[in-house]
């Protein structure tokens, strides 16, 4: 099982629209990397909800893959903003994957936790700059995320 971290600011879609709507599409990425990140994933990997754009931004639960290599039906879309007038419907540019929600933490594990947890070879979140809204976290650091996001259940 591969573990990847997601980006998401609450107000545009939070871990508790997920937990709603059961599945979304992750749409609208539009960095190459963040996307060949995303067409890297398999049904069953685990995803880490991390807001971003909030005081303070952490992760709030789990997703898992359900559906890997999807077109981004955005980019088609005049109306989106994620809309590329460039990418061809034969040949997309922009892919994704279904998630499934797995469960919301009960305390969101804050960005300065993650710091005091990790170095930033560890965990690229917390590497200074990084703006990648979809990025890989290794194994033994994703076990580490889900005891910490997990220790204040009953």
């Amino acid at each position: 099982m591969n573990y990847w971290l997601v980006k998401s600011e609450p107000d545009a879609y939070s871990i508790v629209d997920l937990e709603r709507d059961r599945t979304t599409i992750w749409d609208g990425v539009r960095n190459y990397q963040a996307r060949n990140f995303l067409k890297s994933m398999v049904p069953g990997d685990l995803v880490f909800f991390y807001h971003s754009n909030t005081v303070p931004p952490g992760i709030v639960g789990l997703a898992k893959v359900s559906q890997p290599n999807l077109v981004d039906p955005t980019q088609f879309d005049p109306a989106s903003k994620y809309y590329d007038p460039k990418s061809p419907k034969e040949n997309p540019r922009w892919h994704t994957v279904e998630v499934e929600f797995v469960e919301a933490f009960p305390q969101m594990v804050t960005l300065d936790d993650l710091r005091q947890q990790f170095s930033p070879d560890e965990l690229l979140v917390v590497r200074q700059g990084n703006r990648l809204s979809v990025m890989p976290v290794p194994g033994e650091v994703a076990e580490k995320l889900i005891n910490s996001g997990r220790k204040y259940s009953k």
